[in-house]
């Protein structure tokens, strides 16, 4: 067995610490494929489970990173072969089993995505799990029957990296995105990506009705709380909510009136849940028409294992923009 490098979290009298180790790489079990880890990528749930500031681990001491792209090393299956380039998001890696911030990887096959055609693995990570998810969410609007011609899509927690490929993503595809920020320092660089409107989240009128004026046809919401409280009251009718963060809190405080009085849906977006069959074509759309078009402005910053704590206060601290790509290895 060979030592590799891993970013790995423990809890110790109560307290959650992480730090790098070196951990001794075995054999896959049957049905899991050994990636070597060449990218990762740094998303909030990710800030979350390392600093120990969300409940997101399910035991200890485990690899955090629910995001990797790499080079099949072994396979237990026979849709992968050493040296296919792959790819893995979502389900319960970095969560109950050790994750993507580690030189090595096993996992099983059918959590592994083959690295679409035109795709480095670098650009899978910029994309990640934040793209992954505003796929999902574009995936979903459309299929409750958004179209550019409905209306104004608004996008909050627009800085982050959900909500800049939302922005990205939306406005390549033809829509009328507004944007909702508390960082109005940004919003050149937010117009930049695609927005047409950018709002200020701390001077917005909130309103208390159960219904306010109907402004937007669609929206990605990454906040939660409040924010998509006010959302379901300025829908217009048969407006669509993607339902996607709870920054701004878990609890949602509203009526049954935006639902049965103007047909609004909230479409709920579990990026790690999502089945297999539809990954899969979710990836080939982010190779395709769902393929963002400012990936470098977007994922700007790269750093190395060692840089995680830094990266993740800042997460943490609201002062993140975009996407970070974690550096492993190599290619």
């Amino acid at each position: 067995m060979n030592g590799y490098k891993a970013f790995r979290v423990h809890q110790e009298d109560g307290k959650i610490h992480a730090r790098i180790e070196t951990l001794q790489r075995e054999d896959p079990c049957p049905g899991e494929v050994l990636i070597r880890g060449v990218y990762s990528s740094v998303n909030y749930k990710d800030a979350l489970a390392a600093t120990g500031a969300g409940k997101i681990l399910t035991r200890f001491p485990l690899v955090a990173g629910v995001d990797i792209s790499g080079v099949v090393s072994e396979s237990d299956d026979a849709r992968y072969r050493p040296g296919d380039k792959v790819l893995v998001t979502g389900y319960d890696f970095g969560v109950s089993r050790d994750g993507g911030y580690a030189e090595f990887a096993s996992v099983p096959a059918e959590w592994v995505v083959p690295l679409p055609a035109g795709f480095s693995l670098y650009e899978a990570m910029a994309i990640g799990s934040a793209g992954f998810t505003v796929a999902i969410c574009v995936q979903r609007l459309e299929d409750n029957g958004q179209t550019p011609a409905s209306g104004p899509v608004v996008v909050t927690g627009a800085t982050g990296g959900v909500g800049s490929l939302a922005i990205d993503i939306l406005s390549g595809r033809g829509y009328e995105v507004v944007a909702v920020t508390g960082k109005m320092a940004e919003a050149l660089n937010l117009r930049s990506l695609g927005a047409q409107t950018v709002l200020d989240r701390n001077t917005l009128e909130l309103g208390s009705r159960p219904l306010e004026k109907g402004q937007w046809a669609g929206a990605i919401d990454n906040i939660g709380g409040e924010l998509l409280a006010w959302l379901t009251r300025t829908m217009r009718p048969w407006g669509n909510i993607c339902a996607v963060g709870l920054a701004g809190g878990s609890e949602l405080h509203t009526t049954v009136m935006p639902f049965i009085l103007r047909g609004v849906s909230i479409l709920g977006i579990s990026s790690a849940g999502c089945p297999t069959a539809l990954r899969h074509a979710l990836w080939q759309r982010l190779a395709a028409d769902l393929r963002p078009r400012h990936l470098d402005k977007i994922a700007a910053r790269t750093v190395a294992l060692e840089d995680l704590p830094a990266v993740f206060d800042a997460m943490l601290q609201g002062q993140a923009r975009g996407r970070t790509v974690v550096k492993i290895a190599d290619e």
